[in-house]
């Protein structure tokens, strides 16, 4: 049996990816950064083979090259808000390109964390092309962004030069993903996991207001992705070595976010009451009012699962974890 490390494995995705790979019987190690508040409870179920923090990466894929059956590299500073530039840099660039180099040289497969962030306003539309003209028109709009798209695009050049590669690379454009485990994100967490409380508490769901005419207060759309679909794209590429590429990973669907929360309401039977506020300031300039993953192009190298639509995600959501006594997967 191989062994599966899944950096970030503690985080929102990667303790999802952790726990789908040991159902399935496969064993994983997990790299990630715990801190001091309840992120350890995402890995709270699962068994590990091994559990250690970035500083221990180099000496441990020295250790285990020979053993490794995939890398799933899920972890990065995250956070659209976060300031420090170099820091971001140091994480979601220079370590990526550090375990793109090791996956080519020990020929281990790669599914890296890329991010819909890269299209920035959105402009230059949502396609999924990987060539390096195609690329270098997009202009994301916060440092988490164009981190993630400096390492797509370092990764396109390679490609089209002839490079050397791992036998499998596959980066994926996360849209707004949602579902358990994301409890830990603070201010990044999905709208329904906040609103989920608003609305158990108080009966009220808050939304930001609209700066764009464009759009209605609760009209913004984006493409809001259930977890599970992610999942599922990330173990369907390891049984199909043969695929590689850079790839949307959305549900294919752009909705409000009117259309997102309804069914909170709905799944905990309260009326809808929505109060529209203030977007902070900071964020008003770097928004995103529309996203949609255009899917033909995971669909063309043959994955054929259809995505969970809102409805059915996000009531799954609210009464399998949000409403249980253990909101954890």
């Amino acid at each position: 049996m191989g062994l599966h490390l899944v950096t970030g494995g503690a985080g929102f995705i990667g303790s999802n990816l952790v726990a789908s790979l040991q159902e399935r019987g496969e064993e994983v190690a997990v790299c990630d950064v715990l801190g001091h508040q309840d992120k350890w409870k995402n890995l709270g179920k699962r068994e590990l083979k091994d559990l250690f923090p970035p500083a221990a990466l180099p000496e441990w894929l020295q250790r285990n090259a020979d053993s490794l059956k995939s890398i799933l590299h899920m972890g990065a500073i995250s956070a659209t808000t976060e300031t420090d530039v170099d820091k971001i840099i140091e994480n979601n660039f220079e370590l990526s390109k550090r375990l793109f180099g090791f996956c080519t040289e020990r020929e281990v497969p790669l599914v890296y964390a890329s991010s819909a962030a890269t299209y920035g306003d959105g402009t230059q539309g949502f396609m999924d092309d990987e060539s390096p003209e195609a690329l270098a028109r997009l202009r994301p709009l916060n440092p988490y962004g164009w981190s993630k798209h400096l390492f797509d695009r370092w990764v396109a050049r390679r490609v089209a030069e002839g490079l050397p590669l791992p036998p499998q690379w596959a980066g994926l454009k996360f849209f707004n993903v949602y579902g358990p485990n994301e409890y830990h994100k603070g201010s990044m967490k999905s709208v329904v996991c906040k609103v989920f409380h608003e609305v158990r508490t108080d009966g009220v769901a808050r939304l930001f207001k609209s700066y764009n005419p464009e759009y209605p207060d609760g009209g913004q759309k984006r493409d809001f992705v259930w977890v599970g679909d992610c999942v599922e794209v990330c173990l369907w590429l390891l049984e199909h070595p043969g695929v590689s590429g850079l790839f949307n990973l959305g549900s294919g669907e752009a909705r409000t976010f009117v259309e997102f929360v309804r069914p909170v309401f709905e799944a905990l039977g309260v009326e809808e009451r929505i109060d529209f506020i203030e977007m902070p300031e900071g964020l008003r300039g770097r928004y995103q009012y529309f996203t949609k993953a255009e899917m033909g192009k995971l669909k063309g190298v043959g994955y054929g699962k259809g995505m969970t639509p809102v409805e059915v995600g996000v009531r799954e959501y609210v009464e399998g974890f949000l409403s249980a006594g253990d909101a954890y997967r």
